[in-house]
């Protein structure tokens, strides 16, 4: 009578280790995805967006919006002499009704940039590395505004660091 207490008392034991360690696991994988870098969220996009149907050349050129010389002060630390970025683009966006819904909201899509680069210091925004994180950033909080359809890709057509 003694040892049969004593098992069923070490099987509910490891039934609730059992229990908290499948409770943990779940909480883990659901935190991992949910805490997700912006930058990842950029690139799953671009995925999506690249495994979609591709677009001739003409229909690219017809869905691009260009936007040159925006001119702005970047990040720098306290005391270090300002420095400023000049940076041209060029938007590819994956229909006609999403470059019309970007044309009409030019001015905010502008003041993205802007608000995005004044965030960020000269080394953030140099080098290939560089480029990829200003497009990616730029990427997730315009197609946050695009409701007609999404950017396919943002290339950064001319920029001067000083």
């Amino acid at each position: 009578m003694f040892k049969s207490k004593i098992f069923i008392m070490v099987v509910a034991i490891l039934i609730a280790i059992t229990l908290i360690l499948t409770a943990a696991f779940v909480l883990w994988n659901y935190m991992d995805k949910s805490s997700s870098d912006p930058q990842d969220q950029a690139q799953q996009l671009v995925r999506e967006v690249k495994s979609g149907k591709k677009l001739t050349p003409v229909q690219v050129k017809e869905n691009t919006v260009e936007m040159k010389d925006v001119l702005t002060n970047l990040a720098t630390a306290s005391g270090a002499s300002a420095k400023f970025v000049k940076v041209s683009f060029a938007f590819e966006l994956e229909n006609k009704k999403a470059k019309e819904e970007f044309d009409f909201q030019q001015s905010r899509m502008k003041a993205i940039v802007i608000e995005t680069l004044a965030d960020m210091t000269p080394e953030q925004v140099s080098g290939k590395k560089g480029f990829d994180n200003l497009t990616s950033a730029l990427m997730n909080r315009m197609n946050e505004l695009l409701h007609e359809g999404k950017l396919n890709q943002i290339l950064i057509t001319d920029i001067v660091l000083q």
